[in-house]
Parts: C-alpha cells; structure tokens; sequence
C-alpha cells in the first residue's frame, strides 16, 4: 500500500502548487463547457463563411455583372425610370406592367434585351423576384414569346450561379444548409447511375428549392452538362403555368395562387413519369 502524500512537508509552496493545479483543471473545464453551451457554438456558427480571397471574387464577378447591366440601361431610350422598380407584390407588376407596355412595344429589341440582362442578374446573384419577372413576360409578351424568354434566361441565370458557386459557393451553402447539402450529398451518391432522371424530377417539383439546387449541385459533384439539360427540360412546366399566369393578373391576389393543389398535383405527376424509366430499370435488375 502506497504511503499518503505529505502535503505539508512542502510546507506552502506544496499548497500552492496543488491550488494551481486545481485551478487549472477548473479553467480548463470551464472553457470546455463553454465550447460545448449553445452560446459557444452560435458565436462559432455565426462567422462569415467567405474568406478574405472568397469575396473579393465574389464581389469581382458581381461588379463585372453590374456593369455590364448598367451599360445595357445606359444605352436604352429615355424612360420614366421613377415608375420602375422591382416589383414586390401582384399590385406592384400590375402598375409596372401599365408603364412597360408602350415602351416594350416601341422598342421591342431593346427592351428584351435589358430584360434578359436583369432576369439573369438576378438569378445568379439570388436576388428574390424572379417570378414576379416571368409573370412579367407572359403579361408583356404572350404565352409563346415569354415562355421561350422565361425558360432560356432562367437557365442562363442558373448555369451562371452554378459557376459562381463552383467558385465561392461551398463555405456558405454548407453554412447556411448544413443538414440538407448532407442530405441531398447521399441522394446524389445513391442515384448516379441516374442522375439526370432524378435531377429532372428535382427541378420539375418544388421538392427542393431552385436556389438551393443551383448552389449546391457544383459542391456535391453534378456534371455541368447534366445540370444544364435537368435545367433546360425541368424548368419548362413550371415556367408554361406562370408565363401563362401573366396573361390574367388581374384574376390574381397572390403569388400563392399560383401552385395550388391542383397545380402541384400536375408537377408531380410530370416530374415522377421522368424518374419512371430509373425505376423500371431497377426493376429489371433485381428481376
């Protein structure tokens, strides 16, 4: 049996080291619990993603946007540019549709050509409001004319924040969707035999977010040319249903009047035919 330790025979330097060390232990421990406590986390999880190099890039690509954007304004006949912004709500398009409608049919060229700029601006920068610009072209230009204009430009605006992304994207959709980027990795790893059927089921239901599919699919490893065809073939749908919106809006009271059940019934229905010769074939493999 070991002999217990003389703590005085150091007399008060013996006191004193135990004290340190005690201390120690409970700083330490301390500043483990502080790591682990949810204000410890959150002061973590709320740093700014981007790295000093990561937005200057960012920033880079936006201004090289804008620019080019204002140089298209620049060069187009004088409007009442008061009465245009961006609108917000169903009442704001209608009161932008009035002023637009003289000036898109004056100067047809131009005016598709400052649109398809904004659209695709703000597609590749998130802006919100990109409904509100398809709702737009149908209301502006027919159901033909908008649907070809709608479909092109948001596939054009979504390749271009596919390739910002596969710049700075990672940091910050894995900060902003942690769980479903880890969701959505597994699913794209289960079905790359597959990948453009499921892809195209992605993008004709509204199972995941088009912002969220747009930064992400780089980050987990989508070929660009799947994403381009997913893209071109399963936006079409939706885009019918709101260019042809357009043509009523004055029937309309909200956005959400646009996908009501029957509506996303018919999504569904069209984005499961494209996964149906995925499952046909599985079938016949385990067959």
């Amino acid at each position: 049996m070991a002999a217990p330790r003389n703590l005085t025979s150091d007399g008060g330097g013996g006191r004193q080291l135990v004290k340190d060390e005690e201390n120690a232990a409970s700083a330490a421990s301390a500043a483990k619990g502080n790591d682990d406590s949810p204000t410890g986390k959150r002061t973590k999880s709320e740093r700014f993603p981007l790295s000093r190099w990561e937005f200057v890039v960012f920033f880079t690509v936006f201004l090289v946007f804008a620019t080019g954007l204002l140089s298209v304004y620049l060069t187009m006949p004088a409007a009442e540019y008061g009465k245009l912004k961006l609108p917000r709500t169903i009442s704001d398009l209608r009161l932008l549709k009035d002023n637009l409608g003289s000036y898109a049919s004056d100067y047809p060229a131009r005016f598709i050509l400052g649109y398809c700029s904004t659209y695709i601006f703000m597609q590749t920068f998130m802006i919100p409001g990109t409904i509100f610009m398809s709702l737009l072209a149908g209301a502006l230009f027919g159901v033909v004319r908008g649907f070809v204009l709608v479909v092109l430009n948001a596939t054009a605006g979504a390749c271009s924040c596919f390739f910002l992304s596969k710049l700075v994207g990672r940091p910050l959709v894995s900060w902003l969707w942690p769980e479903k980027l880890r969701f959505f990795q597994a699913e794209i790893a289960k079905r790359r035999d597959r990948l453009l059927n499921y892809m195209l089921f992605l993008r004709i239901t509204p199972t995941l977010p088009n912002l969220f599919i747009n930064l992400s699919s780089p980050i987990v490893d989508i070929p660009f040319h799947v994403f381009f065809s997913a893209t071109l073939v399963g936006l079409m749908p939706a885009s019918y249903i709101t260019v042809r919106a357009g043509l009523a809006l004055g029937d309309l009271r909200s956005v959400k009047d646009l996908y009501d059940f029957k509506t996303l019934s018919v999504l569904f229905l069209i984005g499961s035919i494209s996964i149906f010769p995925a499952l046909l074939k599985r079938k016949r493999v385990y067959e």
